[in-house]
């Protein structure tokens, strides 16, 4: 919002990004899946070998905000007959889903088939976070500006460790500080089919920069995160239940949709402060959760 001529002349370029980007939301049909590029994400690009580079620096929490990041869950799979499943799950705003509820149920008649379908369906944990593009081989445009980044599980445990490191000579860093954080060296590599990211590493703790003011405008230019996490980014416990009956080909309505045979109660896990480390020991409870590297992979096999 300008408050004077100098503000409106200064901001022209940003006002112009956000009305077309305001267009483009209101021009798209409701049914519509992703008709439109957010330009306020960044994503990194790879070679034809699946390698990618790039430094940015995770930036700190936005103005009247309480964290510097938020988590989502959502499902990503495809059902028997074609049709796929790509929704937000309510588990994010600590609510019940039907997906999780019905994964806990699978999992919990014994069977290895149901097991097995249970992990094929399991929630994508995902973050969202500000950055300050530092270098972007692939496009050098991006350097020098502030975008909204969404990164998976990989990449949060290495930011776990620089607030919680593993031996005792290594120094707690906070890497969204703008002062003592540290720039974040993203290294892509195709493992197996999939985006790996074991190389990435954070670099040397020390300032973005020495000006202080040139740091005011970078953390000004932060988007708010908490929109993400409203209740018009999700859809109902009932529409949920009546698309996953419909992807699953259970029947014309969500009331066809069979509960399996439990054989102790189903629980639905929310999220933790700390993500935990996935485990290969199946005697142990259910938990509905995995990271979402390849989310991006899977909405673009739904829009093909």
């Amino acid at each position: 919002m300008a408050t004077n001529f100098s503000d409106l002349k200064r901001n022209s370029t940003k006002d112009l990004q956000k009305l077309t980007a305001e267009v483009s939301k209101l021009s798209t049909k409701s049914g519509d899946k992703k008709s439109y590029e957010d330009t306020r994400f960044w994503k990194p690009q790879v070679d034809k070998a699946g390698n990618g580079f790039a430094v940015i620096r995770f930036l700190p929490i936005p103005k009247d905000e309480e964290m510097p990041w938020v988590q989502i869950f959502s499902h990503a799979f495809q059902g028997p007959g074609g049709l796929w499943y790509i929704e937000n799950s309510l588990t994010t705003l600590n609510k019940k889903d039907p997906v999780s509820e019905f994964n806990s149920a699978l999992w919990n008649t014994g069977l290895d088939s149901d097991k097995a379908i249970a992990r094929a369906q399991k929630r994508k944990l995902s973050y969202i976070a500000n950055i300050y593009v530092i270098k972007d081989p692939a496009n050098p445009d991006n350097e020098g500006k502030t975008f909204l980044y969404k990164f998976g599980k990989k990449i949060y445990d290495k930011i776990n460790d620089q607030f919680d490191p593993d031996f005792e000579d290594e120094t707690p860093v906070n890497p969204f500080d703008l002062f003592e954080g540290a720039n974040f060296k993203l290294k892509i590599r195709k493992v197996e089919g999939y985006q790996n990211y074991d190389k990435s590493e954070f670099d040397t703790p020390g300032p973005l920069s020495d000006d202080d003011q040139f740091l005011e405008r970078i953390w000004k230019s932060e988007y708010p995160l908490q929109e993400f996490l409203e209740e018009k980014n999700f859809k109902t416990y009932e529409e949920l239940k009546e698309r996953l009956t419909k992807t699953l080909g259970l029947g014309t309505s969500s009331n066809d949709m069979p509960t399996p045979v439990v054989t102790k109660p189903a629980a639905v896990e929310r999220p933790a402060a700390k993500v935990a480390a996935k485990t290969a020991d199946e005697s142990k409870p259910w938990k509905d959760d995995d990271d979402a590297e390849s989310l991006s992979y899977f909405e673009k096999l739904a829009e093909d």
